[in-house]
């Protein structure tokens, strides 16, 4: 990897770490670090923006949608330590993506190849729902990455939310003609000429795992779709005895 990639996605990471632009947001992930849940009291939380997480040369990218409240905002690493992060790593780790299934914290070994992993919103919003405003004071953050990131040939958007701010960044660089063309729903793929391509897939939320909106093999498949689509190996395919199927 250059060098120069290297401290560009430092710097970015950095600006993203110290940003303050957002004072709901800033309240917010504050006062949830401050506050704690029962079960993390003995957790030092990390209650700042949410830098993305992974490989630098990957060829796909992961959109989500924000940090939650005491997953990411209190690990301070992209979908680690809830359930959120258990369904979307164990996906990836099925799939080559991931050293391994789980995501607790960020020291625990966790190495990514061949996908980034990132958000349209880098603090925790209240009830999940961030402002329009919001997102767009934060998509700077999201350009420079997609601008800096040698190898995207694929956008894997968690949700609508992450589907739409790919989306319209290009719409508003009149890189494509309308949002329109291109529907979300699970499953979906749309090929975007000159630009990596966008595969949707419902959020692995807890709303939607808990009701079967989204299942595991539904998430591992479409991360199965990604890898057919990608030039690089990955990790070794996983022993599936060890619980594969999540």
């Amino acid at each position: 990897m250059k060098k120069s990639l290297t401290d560009a996605l430092k710097i970015l990471e950095q600006e993203i770490v110290s940003c303050r632009l957002c004072p709901r947001l800033v309240e917010h992930r504050e006062h949830i670090a401050k506050v704690k849940r029962r079960a993390f009291l003995d957790w030092d939380y990390w209650g700042k923006p949410v830098p993305a997480f992974g490989d630098p040369m990957a060829e796909v990218l992961v959109l989500g949608l924000a940090p939650a409240a005491h997953g990411a905002n209190r690990t301070g690493r992209m979908f680690t330590g809830d359930r959120s992060g258990d369904f979307l790593y164990r996906a990836l780790w099925q799939n080559g993506f991931a050293s391994q299934p789980t995501s607790v914290d960020r020291s625990d070994g966790l190495r990514l190849r061949n996908v980034w992993i990132t958000a349209p919103l880098r603090c925790a919003p209240p009830d999940n729902k961030p402002a329009p405003e919001e997102l767009t004071n934060c998509r700077p953050f999201l350009e420079r990455e997609l601008a800096l990131l040698p190898n995207l040939r694929l956008v894997v958007a968690l949700g609508k939310i992450g589907a739409d701010s790919y989306l319209r960044l290009l719409r508003d660089h009149n890189q494509i003609k309308s949002m329109a063309q291109y529907p979300f729903s699970h499953g979906a793929f749309h090929s975007i000429p000159g630009h990596p391509d966008l595969l949707c897939s419902y959020h692995p939320s807890q709303q939607n795992t808990s009701t079967g909106k989204l299942t595991a093999e539904m998430l591992r498949e479409i991360f199965r779709r990604a890898a057919e689509r990608t030039t690089r190996k990955g990790f070794p395919a996983p022993d599936e005895s060890e619980g594969a199927s999540g």
